[in-house]
């Protein structure tokens, strides 16, 4: 539960300063895939469940990969504070 709670103070916070950011973006799908994971926990055979849960989490490796790319330093202070692991690398 705290983790839920930490992701919608960040996201308060963050709503006013830029909705469009890739930061913002990220704390959105993270919200999101926190809460279908919990839901799916229960309901183990709901499969359209889980095709909207890794179509979010394709499109939020997408733009961690953008990211990366574009500012490691936001990156790396992102996925600190989100708790989410690090991008594979190929």
């Amino acid at each position: 539960m705290k983790k839920s709670s930490f992701i919608s103070v960040i996201s308060e916070e963050k709503k006013e300063e830029n909705r469009g950011s890739v930061e913002f973006q990220v704390f959105c799908f993270t919200n999101k895939i926190r809460k279908l994971t919990s839901h799916l926990q229960l309901h183990k055979k709901d499969y359209s469940s889980q095709r909207g849960l890794r179509k979010i989490l394709g499109k939020r490796q997408r733009l961690l990969a953008y990211l990366s790319k574009k500012n490691g330093i936001r990156y790396k202070e992102l996925i600190s504070q989100l708790n989410i692991r690090e991008l594979k690398t190929r």
